[in-house]
């Protein structure tokens, strides 16, 4: 991409490095919540993959719709999340987004499309294709993004949901977030074969991208979102990227499954926000001094939040059933 082309989309370049700050930044106060043991439960950190999520996501309308996965921050934060309602629903406070009840893997904000993350691994991939369905029905052009991870590929839903997606060309992008690990084992151990031969094998279009550059990320995801909304879905990307943390934040000694060595490789060449940031400064879009002032800003942001959230109420004690239980006999009377 060109320099004039560079130029004649500032902000929105700055946007997409905003939002990429932002997931950085919330994710190291979550790490921080857990480690000074004021959080309840586990998280697991986006911390690395932050272009994957703005690439797609700043494709997107607020009418589109995602669903997300147990690692899921950065989804949400990309499709819009506000720092407040997400530290509150991390900490089962009542102005979470879900009430304090969902926590740090079910968040959901479906007034910016957000459909909410999955602890069950690739439990979203029927979500998002009903999702996609839908719009198809209701005569709408919207489009669903299926955020999941490389070990999410072993799940049979995947295979029968694109069959569904691939024989209506449904307007899903099913977006696989190869991080290089299912958990604790290399994905080259668990997935025999190419990951994009898998959405291939049903006639669906599939494309691999460096998931550390939000340029490439944004270029794709905005060429098969348009595509989509004319009828031509569904397709597959494979995004290749890395996660800077453990499977989640318990996961601190991790040299049984990969080195120092290759984590320190990642974040001192690979790392998308220091890669996009010194492209910006190269291009001459931003100085490091105004993207240094961009990032405290959001600092400060984040740490009011925080503040915020841990003094804020919990949900009263009469709340417990509402929206967990539906009264089925009045439901179908």
């Amino acid at each position: 991409m060109g320099r004039a082309n560079l130029k004649s989309n500032v902000a929105d370049y700055l946007r997409m490095y905003r939002q990429m700050v932002r997931i950085r930044t919330f994710e190291d106060n979550a790490n921080q919540l857990y480690l000074s043991a004021k959080m309840p439960g586990l998280t697991h950190m986006y911390s690395g993959e932050e272009a994957v999520a703005v690439g797609i996501c700043d494709a997107l309308r607020v009418t589109d719709r995602i669903t997300s996965t147990h690692r899921g921050h950065g989804h949400c934060v990309a499709k819009g999340a506000a720092f407040r309602e997400m530290f509150c629903e991390l900490l089962g406070k009542e102005e979470g987004y879900c009430r304090g009840k969902g926590g740090s893997m079910h968040i959901a904000d479906q007034s910016n499309g957000n459909l909410g993350a999955n602890a069950i691994v690739g439990g979203s991939m029927g979500i998002a294709t009903g999702s996609a369905l839908s719009a198809r029905m209701q005569g709408k052009d919207d489009v669903t993004v299926c955020f999941f991870g490389d070990g999410a590929t072993a799940q049979g839903l995947m295979y029968e949901v694109m069959n569904m997606a691939a024989l209506w060309k449904l307007p899903v992008i099913y977006a696989c977030e190869n991080n290089g690990y299912s958990e604790y084992t290399k994905t080259s151990e668990i997935a025999a074969g190419e990951i994009q031969a898998r959405a291939e094998a049903f006639g669906i279009e599939a494309h691999q991208v460096d998931g550390q550059d939000v340029l490439a990320v944004n270029s794709l995801a905005q060429r098969l979102v348009d595509r989509c909304r004319t009828g031509e879905g569904p397709f597959f990307i494979e995004l290749m990227t890395y996660r800077y943390h453990g499977h989640h934040v318990g996961d601190i000694n991790r040299e049984y499954y990969r080195t120092k060595v290759e984590e320190r490789h990642w974040r001192e060449n690979r790392d998308p926000i220091r890669i996009f940031g010194e492209r910006l400064i190269d291009e001459g879009i931003a100085t490091e001094e105004e993207l240094g002032a961009i990032s405290e800003e959001i600092r400060k942001d984040a740490e009011a939040a925080v503040e915020y959230a841990l003094s804020a109420p919990y949900p009263a004690g009469p709340e417990v059933d509402m929206h967990v239980f539906t009264d089925v006999a009045h439901a179908t009377a």
